[in-house]
């Protein structure tokens, strides 16, 4: 939901008025939204949740939800339609494409997901937040970046602390998915770096909530100080803080990284949809600012040997952190309006 509501943050700011068509489901996350954005509901539904009879229904409930954005884009025929990806964007694509209105999709990831690659050969335009973005024959994508919350460009390029024999702050962020495997391999790959290193570490480590008592417990046993919490509310903070970061490689936090420019080690999520995640950290790591350990190849010693090879490099992990800003994108939304604007002008031609 995130580039949605950057997109109509900046459309308002130009004086546009901005809809967002949503299922309920989508509703929920549009608190942060402006208030002048109007969200309507439509009827949408994917195979992938729900039992046999809950499937039965998904091809109707779309339907209803194209016939719903029809109706309603008929009374008030948008200038653009931009769709950001999942199922809730079928209705308003579809029914941008049947009413012929100017639209184009957005894509987060470095592999189409499956609504967007449905769409893309349908839309007269493709913004990649990842770039190269593998598209399908005849698609054609232009590079944008994902755009970041404004908190995280309050501190783009905040000036990198090189790590030494000094207190130094390591963040890990697991994402919202698969992140057990955080659990298990960070706090013992730290405990077994060598004493001098382990005791200057302060560690801040998001970790889902049915792992957290066992993570703190590791942490504790190693003699490591560490916060531990299932969501912590000032991310922006800490990565501006850290000497190194720990992630999966989403595009939101790969773009978190890439702005405020932090070394970082990722490990892509193995069970994301057409290895997204591991495309999504392959321009962070061409560009020398990252590592990649795959799940496959995850355990406390590669861990533990990649973590002390960058703090116990101050130069190196410096010049990480340097190519990391030189990766990111932090006029991407700027990048996103260009884009709509100038569907916007071909509509008036």
């Amino acid at each position: 939901m995130f580039p949605a509501q950057a997109l109509a943050e900046a459309m308002v700011a130009k004086g546009w008025r901005v809809k967002l068509s949503t299922d309920a489901r989508g509703a929920r996350y549009t608190g942060a939204f402006p208030k002048t954005v109007t969200v309507e509901e439509v009827s949408s539904a994917t195979f992938a949740r729900g039992g046999i009879a809950a499937k039965a229904l998904v091809p109707f409930r779309i339907a209803g939800g194209v016939a719903g954005a029809v109706a309603a884009m008929r009374r008030d025929r948008p200038a653009v339609v931009v769709g950001f990806g999942g199922y809730p964007t079928i209705p308003a694509l579809t029914a941008a494409t049947i009413l012929r209105l100017p639209r184009m999709i957005h894509e987060q990831n470095g592999v189409l997901g499956r609504v967007n690659r449905l769409f893309a050969t349908r839309v007269d335009a493709i913004a990649c937040g990842i770039w190269p973005t593998g598209l399908p024959q005849g698609a054609k994508g232009s590079f944008t970046g994902n755009p970041v919350r404004a908190a995280i460009l309050e501190r783009a390029a905040a000036p990198y602390i090189a790590p030494g024999d000094y207190p130094m702050s390591l963040l890990v962020i697991g994402g919202s998915q698969g992140a057990r495997i955080l659990s298990d391999v960070v706090p013992e790959a730290l405990a077994a770096l060598p004493e001098g290193l382990r005791a200057n570490l302060r560690v801040a480590h998001q970790a889902r909530a049915e792992d957290q008592a066992r993570a703190v417990e590791a942490y504790a046993k190693a003699g490591i100080r560490a916060e531990v919490e299932p969501f912590f509310t000032d991310i922006p903070r800490r990565l501006s803080e850290a000497q190194l970061v720990i992630s999966r490689s989403g595009a939101s936090s790969v773009a978190d990284i890439a702005i405020i420019g932090r070394p970082a080690i990722l490990i892509p999520f193995a069970a994301a949809a057409g290895d997204h995640q591991t495309a999504n950290a392959r321009g962070l790591v061409d560009a020398g600012a990252a590592v990649v350990i795959p799940e496959t190849r995850l355990d406390a010693a590669a861990l533990a040997g990649h973590v002390a090879a960058i703090l116990e490099n101050p130069k190196g992990a410096t010049a990480m952190a340097s190519a990391a800003l030189g990766y990111g994108t932090p006029d991407a939304t700027d990048r996103l309006v260009d884009m709509v604007l100038a569907l916007s002008e071909r509509r008036v031609q």
